[in-house]
């Protein structure tokens, strides 16, 4: 049996990424649609970053869905290998705990996790701080919007250096905090 191509599989986390995040929205001024956002992280992670991991990939198009929706790692790794759920999961914060408390987690946790996983997270802090800067939520005043750079950038800081072209990427997001 031959195995499916990148593309092949690639487009399959698309197709269901897209069928999870179906209606959600953006917290932008747009309202723009969810599936952006993580066919933004795959983007930055194969033009930007080099990146061409499949799981990688697969894994950033799926990296908010448990977060964000009724999907479950089992149901990740079912459909796309045992691997993909675990950087899922890396990436996924405990929606049971306080916000402040997933946010210290995140920065806690940055230093021990998986080199796909840190690629993943680069490239996620990457494209929000692009968003905040660009079409920011609706209603952050300017102080929030700081706040949100400069915790990125603590959770950026605390990864093992995984990519100087992702985290190129991200320095230049970074220096357009508001």
């Amino acid at each position: 049996m031959k195995k499916p191509s990148i593309e092949s599989q690639l487009f399959e986390a698309l197709a269901f990424a897209a069928h999870k995040h179906r209606a959600q929205r953006r917290k932008d001024v747009e309202a723009s649609p969810y599936i952006n956002h993580p066919i933004a992280l795959a983007r930055t992670l194969a033009v930007e970053g080099g990146v061409t991991d499949t799981k990688t990939l697969i894994a950033a198009v799926l990296h908010d869905t448990v977060e964000d929706t009724d999907t479950t790692f089992e149901e990740i790794g079912a459909m796309f290998g045992a691997k993909v759920a675990d950087i899922v999961r890396e990436v996924t914060d405990d929606t049971t705990l306080e916000k402040a408390e997933r946010k210290r987690l995140q920065v806690e946790h940055a230093p021990h996790i998986s080199k796909r996983a840190a690629l993943v997270k680069l490239a996620d802090k990457t494209s929000n701080l692009r968003d905040v800067a660009s079409s920011p939520p609706h209603g952050w005043p300017l102080e929030r919007k700081r706040a949100y750079f400069d915790w990125a950038k603590a959770v950026i800081d605390a990864l093992p250096p995984v990519s100087k072209r992702l985290r190129a990427a991200f320095d230049e997001a970074y220096s357009k905090r508001p």
